[in-house]
């Protein structure tokens, strides 16, 4: 693998979490099937990441997502509301976390530092999702270098309208560690990252940890799935 430059965990603190441009729009994203199940973290009321239901009472994000960036420390689960198929300040469903669980492996690192390769959680929420409201996506497999992927986030620039890019490609993979031609911004933390396969439901084969860059070429970093994934899960529940 290419030497990486500039790693930049993208988590953003913004003052109002609800303030985007009238002029915000979907991007596509509608155009992809099961799109809902990816909402906003709103955490502490004051930052931002995305998240992606994987089970109806269970969310997948970012590692980093549950720390703050001022003091380092955890913050408690509680103060995590996921607001699922949030389009244009309206979300399908919202529901406060019960109970949070990150890789054993994570060691949490200031921005800039960002640790790579072991940078999921999984969130319990306190009440589940119904599936007739909102229907999970499925974890699938890693993809091979060159594979098409997509992903749906909420960022800065678009905080309460979800954003689509795709195709982008895996550029390189190293054990748990995804290199993909993804542009991403502040607040793509924990973005799901899924196979494109053209009218099918999309399959979760990574989440956004990090933005940087690999010579002049801007790229996103995201954290591949193992067993790992499967004991956190039991250990949320």
């Amino acid at each position: 693998m290419r030497r990486l430059l500039g790693v930049v965990a993208a988590c953003l603190y913004i003052g109002t979490p609800g303030l985007v441009a009238a002029s915000d729009r979907t991007s596509g994203v509608k155009s992809v099937p099961g799109w809902e199940a990816v909402g906003r973290l709103n955490i502490l009321g004051r930052s931002m990441c995305t998240g992606t239901l994987v089970a109806p009472n269970m969310v997948l994000t970012a590692a980093h997502c549950l720390y703050d960036q001022r003091t380092g420390k955890p913050v408690a689960p509680s103060s995590i509301v996921f607001e699922a198929g949030l389009d244009r300040g309206r979300a399908i469903a919202e529901r406060a976390v019960a109970k949070a669980v990150v890789h054993p492996q994570y060691r949490y690192r200031p921005a800039g530092q960002a640790q790579i390769g072991f940078d999921i959680a999984v969130l319990r929420l306190e009440n589940s999702i119904s599936p007739q409201d909102v229907r999970p996506l499925q974890v699938s497999g890693v993809p091979k270098k060159g594979d098409a992927v997509g992903v749906i986030s909420y960022t800065y620039r678009k905080a309460n309208t979800p954003s689509l890019q795709q195709p982008c490609h895996v550029l390189a993979r190293q054990v748990e560690t995804l290199v993909m031609s993804c542009q991403v911004e502040f607040g793509a933390s924990g973005a799901p990252v899924f196979a494109v396969r053209s009218g099918q439901t999309p399959r979760l084969v990574s989440v956004i940890s990090a933005k940087a860059a690999m010579g002049s070429k801007p790229v996103s970093i995201g954290t591949a799935f193992g067993s790992t994934l499967q004991a956190m899960m039991h250990r949320a529940g």
